[in-house]
């Protein structure tokens, strides 16, 4: 489970450094002529999170949300069984759910299972295997939501078995077929889970992973004085806009 750090101030400070380094002297990118200026009027948005589109990226393990052709990509790092993941959920990420929907973000997960190894049984695993049959079915992002929204309530009362994961996923309309049912039942995607784990403690420096849940735009990490700000929907969607206006000062910032 990721620390979290910093402070209002921290996170309202380091945006407010990047959007006067983005205009400072009178030289940093305009509305009109910056970096991710684009010719013709910006693509409509998606009417919800319905439209959304879902794939797999061809790393295997990667799963992606949203306009392919966002500029700003939100990775997030994610355990299903974390807590502090469906608070991040519930909080900050309701701002990358808005600009993933607005198509100004793509949304992209890598699924972690290592809270089966700390709380014991197989729930992480089990919910990532779902989660993947659910992509298959073109409904991740709304089976994603209701998992998360569940949590705790699932965890008081034996975790993510399949039998709870078949009854969640009938929250979602559409989602439940025979071919889901199979995949969820039988772990069909069991060898996904493994290798999603593995991409996980990958990230980063340490080698059992960076903790959930973790967070890069435009692969880099979210420092962690600024970490907190992930958790206050107003400041994510204030550090998120000030990415995309200025995405060059956003990879030369330290932490």
């Amino acid at each position: 489970m990721q620390v979290r750090y910093g402070s209002r101030a921290a996170a309202v400070a380091v945006c407010a450094a990047l959007a006067v380094a983005a205009a400072g002297c009178g030289r940093g990118p305009s509305a009109a002529s910056g970096p991710q200026a684009e010719a013709g009027p910006a693509p409509a948005a998606y009417a919800g999170v319905t439209e959304l589109p879902e794939s797999l990226a061809s790393d295997g393990t990667t799963i992606m949300v949203g306009d392919p052709r966002a500029k700003t990509v939100v990775h997030l790092y994610e355990d299903p069984r974390c807590p502090v993941v469906a608070e991040f959920e519930s909080t900050g990420a309701k701002a990358i759910r808005a600009q993933t929907v607005g198509r100004q973000v793509r949304t992209e997960y890598t699924l972690a299972s290592f809270k089966d190894a700390r709380l014991g049984g197989d729930g992480s695993k089990r919910a990532v295997n779902a989660l993947r049959a659910a992509l298959e079915a073109q409904r991740f992002t709304e089976y994603h939501a209701v998992l998360v929204e569940s949590q705790a309530e699932v965890e008081a009362s034996g975790g993510y078995t399949t039998e709870r994961l078949l009854e969640l996923a009938a929250r979602v309309p559409g989602l439940r077929s025979e071919t889901f049912d199979a995949a969820v039942t039988a772990m069909k995607y069991g060898d996904f889970v493994t290798a999603s784990q593995t991409a996980y403690q990958h990230t980063g420096d340490d080698p059992l992973g960076p903790g959930t849940p973790a967070v890069t735009i435009n692969a880099k990490m979210v420092p962690e004085k600024i970490y907190g700000n992930l958790f206050e929907e107003d400041l994510a969607a204030d550090l998120l806009t000030t990415i995309r206006k200025d995405p060059v000062t956003w990879q030369l910032h330290r932490s």
